[in-house]
């Protein structure tokens, strides 16, 4: 008996997490796909075939390709700050220094916040008449419109993603640096390489795998920002700030489009899959090929 169960031993581990699999993306997945070929224009209840009209006008809408180029936008600056900023303070943090459990509190002490009271804290910050005005003022300068000036308005709210995973990114570069050998660090110290020299030619390279791991995670992240955007601008101002994943969220949830909206989704499925496949042609080629 022990015997026949032991055959399906492996299937029955898999189980669990090939259930959360079927159930959260499958499914999901399955039904968006059917939704992006119906048209909800007429009658929501009753939604008519559309065949491929929703991905027509989705590729011939402006604002898609405005609100595209804006999640790129979010996506070349916070992903490159995430990736190697949190490396650098990992780095410093996993020096032998005084406080050091303190430091790591500190830093990752904005990844307990909630997104929303984060969010909010910053629309405080950047108020006409709030405290980044105030210094802006006080060195003789005109305010600046953080959040209403097209300018300002997207890349005002990358910093607070920028902020919010800083803390995460460093924690789990710390985790690899403990496997790194001490006894390379050694030998760089007898060759006399210097600090940036040292984990150049040795951390960067053993930990090359989690570096892919937090690029991915960081930009599947900025591709679906939503929450800064919803309480921070509402995509304002004139879609300056917008990104696709709240322009997914208006026109099924406002608008009530819900062909459209489920066929920008599958778009952005197809994009976040690309971004995938790039990441292990450039990071992890080796470690599939047979």
């Amino acid at each position: 008996m022990l015997k026949y169960y032991g055959k399906y031993a492996p299937y029955l581990f898999i189980l669990p997490a090939a259930a959360v699999l079927i159930v959260f993306f499958f499914i999901p997945f399955f039904q968006t796909f059917f939704l992006s070929f119906l048209d909800y224009s007429n009658n929501i209840y009753s939604p008519a075939f559309a065949g491929l009209n929703n991905y027509t006008a989705l590729f011939k809408n402006p604002v898609f390709y405005k609100v595209l180029w804006n999640t790129f936008i979010y996506l070349f600056v916070a992903v490159p700050i995430l990736a190697v900023f949190p490396l650098f303070l990992a780095v410093l943090i996993n020096q032998k220094i005084r406080g050091v459990t303190l430091y790591k509190i500190l830093i990752y002490l904005p990844v307990i916040v909630s997104i929303v009271v984060a969010a909010i804290a910053f629309k405080w910050l950047y108020a006409d008449q709030g405290i980044l005005n105030y210094l802006v003022t006080g060195l003789g300068f005109k305010p600046i419109g953080w959040l209403t000036d097209p300018k300002y308005s997207l890349y005002s709210v990358i910093i607070v993603t920028i902020w919010k995973g800083i803390g995460y990114y460093m924690i789990i570069y710390l985790a690899a640096l403990m496997s790194v050998p001490n006894e390379l660090y050694e030998a760089c110290d007898i060759d006399g390489a210097g600090f940036f020299r040292k984990h150049l030619t040795v951390t960067v390279p053993h930990i090359m795998p989690t570096i892919a791991l937090v690029t991915t995670i960081s930009a599947i992240s900025a591709m679906k920002v939503f929450a800064e955007i919803y309480v921070m601008t509402k995509g304002g101002p004139l879609n300056y700030s917008k990104t696709i994943v709240y322009y997914i969220y208006e026109r099924a949830f406002e608008n009530l489009d819900l062909g459209f909206a489920s066929a920008m989704a599958v778009v952005l499925l197809v994009i976040v899959m690309i971004f995938s496949l790039i990441n292990i042609l450039c990071f992890e080629r080796n470690k599939y090929q047979i």
